[in-house]
């Protein structure tokens, strides 16, 4: 049996693990021209919003329906304790329902009044891009109203989806029917 590594050697050994994973160095993380956020897929459509517009990424919970509400209004679920408003984000904007499937995901936005959830089709996680990938972003729909920018990487176009501003919709913000 060989020797047990340091706590230093696990920790630097944790550090090499993680490191084939970042997309790019710290340094060129932070660097000026760079923009980095969560990605993720609704219908056909790659979409990333700001890592400070998104503030937790979990499962599908368990939800209850709210009698009264909106049809992209799934319901409600409890999320520690507290009651989280869940929306599938594709009927709100495509009016095309998500089809559920296991490992799906909803996004926790903050939003005046409370967080929300937003179901997703689609998770990508972390993407990193570089001001030299702008594209002019092709959108038609309610689309519009939400994404101002978009990156062109690797063949795919990921528009830049703005939560904050889906958050101060009056529509969104008003789910009774």
């Amino acid at each position: 049996m060989g020797a047990r590594p340091s706590p230093f050697e696990i920790l630097a050994a944790y550090e090499a693990r993680s490191l084939v994973h970042v997309a790019g160095l710290p340094e060129e993380a932070d660097a000026p021209g760079h923009w980095r956020g969560v990605g993720f897929r609704i219908g056909a459509r790659r979409l990333v919003s700001a890592f400070d517009e998104v503030i937790e990424i979990l499962p599908m919970p368990q939800v209850t329906p709210v009698p009264g509400a909106q049809p992209w209004m799934l319901g409600v679920a409890n999320l520690r304790g507290t009651l989280l408003p869940v929306v599938d984000l594709k009927l709100f904007l495509e009016g095309e329902r998500t089809v559920l499937h296991e490992g799906q995901r909803v996004l926790v936005m903050r939003q005046p009044g409370g967080d929300v959830a937003v179901l997703i089709d689609e998770l990508y996680g972390q993407r990193g891009f570089h001001d030299e990938h702008a594209v002019a972003p092709e959108v038609e729909g309610r689309y519009r109203h939400f994404v101002e920018r978009a990156y062109l990487l690797d063949g795919q176009v990921w528009s830049v989806f703005d939560m904050t501003r889906l958050a101060r919709t009056p529509e969104f913000r008003q789910a009774a029917a």
